[in-house]
C-alpha cells in the first residue's frame, strides 16, 4: 500500500472516531439524569461502608431514598446521631435522635457450661451444620454452635467467637443486622445500647431438659418475673424476656435469676444488698 493510501485510511478512522465522539457528546447531554445536589451531597457525609444495614444496596441507594422522602434523614445505623444531623442540614431538617442500638447474642452455653453430643471436625460453618448429623455436635438445639458465620458477616470486626459462643463488641457493633442475618438459629437481636441487662438464653424446653444439655440455661422458673417489680421480665414459651422500654436496670431479675443467665452488660457489677439487721426491740 502506498503512503498516500495509509494516510487516507488514517484520516478516514481518525474522522470516523471524531464523529462518534461528537454524537456521544451530544447524547450524554441529551439522555443525561439529572441529579439531585442534595443525593451527592448526602452520599458524602454516609460512612460509605455499603453494609445494607440501612435497608438499601449500599450508601448512594439510602441517599436517593432520603432525598425522595423514602428514608428518614437518621437511616444510617452505622453514623448514628452525627450523620444524620449532617443529613439532616442537608435536606433542611432536624434529625431526631435515635436509640442506638447494639447486637446481643441471646446464649451463654460456652464450652464450660454447654454439653457436646460428640466431637465434630470439618467445615467451620454455622449453616453447614445443617447437613451434619444432629444440626451440629452441641446437645442444645437452641444454642450458638460457634463456628463463626456472624463472624464472617459483620464488616466492622464486631463480633467474635470466645469460648465456643459469638460475643459482640458493644464498642465497635455498628447495627447493621449483618450478624443477625447470618445466624441461622436467629440468636442475635437488637437491643438499646443502654440496656444494662439482657437473658442470654433462646431455649424453648423444658426446665429439666435445658438442665441436661446446658448448665446456664434458662428453667423458665419464673422468678425472674416475680421478682421485677416494673412488668418489664416475662417468661413466654419457656424462656425469659426484658422488655428494655420498661427495664429500669433494678437488677433484681439478675440477682434472683438461679442459673446466671441474666448478665450485666455494662457498669460496675452490682452486689446485692446485705438485709438489714432487725432492730432489738426493747423491752
Amino acid at each position: 500500500m502506498s503512503a498516500t493510501g495509509v494516510l487516507l485510511a488514517m484520516a478516514i478512522v481518525g474522522a470516523t472516531g471524531c464523529l462518534i465522539g461528537f454524537f456521544l457528546c451530544i447524547a450524554s447531554e441529551k439522555l443525561a439524569v439529572e441529579v439531585d445536589e442534595r443525593e451527592t451531597a448526602i452520599l458524602d457525609v454516609l460512612p460509605g461502608n455499603n453494609c445494607g444495614g440501612c435497608g438499601y444496596a449500599g450508601c448512594s441507594g439510602l441517599a436517593a431514598a432520603i432525598v425522595a422522602g423514602d428514608a428518614p434523614v437518621n437511616g444510617c445505623p452505622v453514623g448514628g446521631d452525627p450523620v444524620a444531623a449532617k443529613v439532616g442540614a442537608i435536606m433542611g431538617v432536624d434529625a431526631e435522635a435515635g436509640v442506638r442500638q447494639v447486637a446481643f447474642v441471646k446464649c451463654a452455653g460456652t464450652c464450660e457450661k454447654a454439653k457436646n453430643n460428640y466431637n465434630y471436625t470439618g467445615i467451620e460453618d454455622c449453616t453447614a451444620m445443617a447437613f451434619v448429623p444432629g444440626g451440629g455436635p452441641k446437645s442444645c438445639d437452641y444454642g450458638c454452635m460457634g463456628f463463626g458465620s456472624c463472624v464472617k458477616a459483620c464488616p466492622f470486626d464486631a463480633i467474635h467467637i470466645i469460648d465456643g459462643i459469638a460475643k459482640v463488641d458493644r464498642e465497635a457493633c455498628k447495627a447493621c443486622g449483618k450478624c443477625i442475618e447470618a445466624c441461622p438459629k436467629h440468636l442475635i437481636e437488637f437491643i438499646p445500647y443502654e440496656a444494662k441487662f439482657a437473658v442470654a438464653c433462646s431455649s424453648h424446653d423444658k426446665g429439666k431438659d435445658v438442665m441436661a444439655v446446658c448448665d446456664t440455661g434458662c428453667i423458665a422458673c419464673h422468678l425472674c418475673e416475680k421478682s421485677c417489680n416494673f412488668d418489664a421480665v416475662h417468661v413466654e414459651d419457656n424462656v425469659a424476656h426484658i422488655d428494655q422500654e420498661k427495664c429500669k436496670r433494678c437488677s433484681l431479675c439478675a440477682q434472683k435469676c438461679p442459673k446466671k443467665v441474666i448478665p450485666q452488660l455494662h457498669g460496675k457489677p452490682i452486689v446485692p444488698k446485705a438485709p438489714k439487721p432487725q432492730e432489738k426491740q426493747s423491752a
